[in-house]
């Protein structure tokens, strides 16, 4: 296993070349996600630089979905006639010191914000894992970090600007759009293409972070909530083999970790820096060992200002009400023998309730079951239905931006505000231009 498997980002976006004033657009041979497991069904790229080109392009495709930092497995993002990127949409517009928000364009990574941000004495209250996804991409998808706390990413958004399927620009806040606002917040690019984003700041603080090894699985029935709540930010890792946990990332604010217990309900506390997969090298995680840092740099599990070299992996995570944790922990363990001889890792994280109509975290804090698989993906592809049948009678809801093969109909009926959503869908984009294989299958076919 080449020893940056895990770590992964996206090859640089065609450059493109002018084909008309407003829309920067290249044929191109053929194009991959992150991960290299999809191909995207069309070399018809559009690069705008502006708002105004934006809508142009969006009005000139009968069929486009945006494309971000193509960190998705599946085919959310996928076309078959045109994408639009948002690479060109990177700067970071204003910061509001009276309001303690920042305003930023949608294809700004969350690694090229952080430091500007700590710069000025602000932080975010959560970042995901890999600091190298777009803010837009990252929230559209309701892609979140750990903590029993902490909501995913998108919570942090008090106000968006979109250019929907007429080519009209939007704009909608969380104080004056109320359930508009919500329900177009998580939007799977289905009610317009993101420009830019207001986020909620606090004030910046420093972190510490330690891992400890081997926590008994035996130890997760009366404690879960506990272990899950022993930091700002707790990840457990497993490979599913010896009935344990080989490894509990705790992060914490430095004035909460005044002293480093030796322990962690049964784990011991680890003496050098480690990689979430214990055999790979960690000079790309961030530091660990109770080094004092500045927040952005120890909530990733991975450094800021390193990029991921490209490999091969797939991705699937699953989430359930966080009360059926430990039930849904031990039926996927029952699939160890199945799961463990194609897997890379497991990460189980939790994530705060929050009010985004299409959050699979509406209403209910959950728990964040994650696999990273080996690319292999017929068997892959086959184990996934049997992990979806052991969460079943948790009614799991699978990441928006990774692989699952749950029915259309059950997907469906666990989305509660689904029908407010496709409301909202058929008012900003009447004629369907957003609305791709992956929206169509998972939102509106009845089977």
């Amino acid at each position: 296993m080449n020893k940056r498997t895990f770590l992964k980002t996206s090859s640089l976006l065609l450059t493109g070349s002018m084909l008309s004033n407003f829309i920067s657009c290249k044929k191109a041979e053929a194009r991959t996600n992150w991960a290299g497991n999809l191909t995207y069904g069309t070399d018809n790229l559009h690069i705008p630089k502006t708002v105004a080109e934006l809508q142009e392009a969006i009005k000139s495709c009968k069929k486009v979905r945006a494309l971000g930092t193509k960190h998705c497995f599946n085919k959310i993002a996928d076309s078959t006639e045109n994408q639009i990127s948002t690479a060109e949409f990177n700067k970071i517009i204003s910061l509001d010191k009276a309001k303690n928000t920042v305003t930023v364009e949608a294809g700004i990574k969350y690694g090229e914000l952080c430091k500007y941000l700590d710069d000025n004495g602000y932080a975010l209250n959560n970042l995901a894992s890999l600091p190298h996804i777009s803010v837009a991409g990252a929230c559209a998808t309701s892609t979140h970090g750990s903590g029993i706390k902490n909501g995913s990413l998108a919570t942090a958004v008090s106000a968006m600007e979109l250019v929907n399927g007429k080519g009209e620009v939007v704009n909608l806040s969380r104080e004056k759009d109320g359930d508009e606002f919500l329900t177009a917040m998580v939007g799977l690019g289905a009610i317009g293409i993101v420009t830019k984003m207001t986020l909620d700041l606090q004030p910046t603080f420093k972190m510490k972070q330690v891992v400890y090894q081997n926590l008994p699985m035996a130890e997760l029935e009366k404690n879960f909530e506990a272990i899950m709540s022993g930091g700002y930010s707790v990840s457990l890792f497993t490979d599913w083999t010896h009935k344990n946990v080989s490894e509990v990332w705790i992060k914490s604010k430095a004035e909460d970790m005044k002293e480093i217990a030796p322990e962690y309900f049964g784990a011991k506390l680890a003496t050098k820096n480690l990689h979430p997969i214990e055999a790979l090298d960690p000079i790309n995680c961030t530091d660990q060992m109770g080094v004092e840092g500045p927040w952005y740099e120890r909530m990733p599990h991975f450094k800021m200002g390193f990029t991921p070299s490209s490999g091969k992996e797939l991705q699937s995570e699953y989430f359930v009400a966080f009360e059926h944790a430990y039930e849904g922990f031990m039926e996927i363990e029952k699939l160890h023998e199945k799961v463990s001889p194609h897997l890379m890792i497991t990460e189980v994280r939790a994530i705060a309730a929050d009010d985004l109509f299409m959050s699979p975290f509406y209403k209910k804090t959950c728990v964040a079951f994650h696999f990273t698989w080996k690319q292999e993906i017929p068997e892959v592809m086959q184990l996934l239905p049997l992990v979806e049948e052991a969460l079943a009678p948790f009614n799991p809801r699978p990441h928006w931006g990774k692989l699952f093969t749950l029915k259309s109909a059950v997907l469906q009926s666990r989305i509660e505000k689904l029908p407010e959503f496709k409301t909202l869908m058929a008012k900003h984009d009447p004629d369907g231009k957003f609305r791709n294989e992956f929206i169509e299958m998972n939102l509106f076919v009845a089977s």
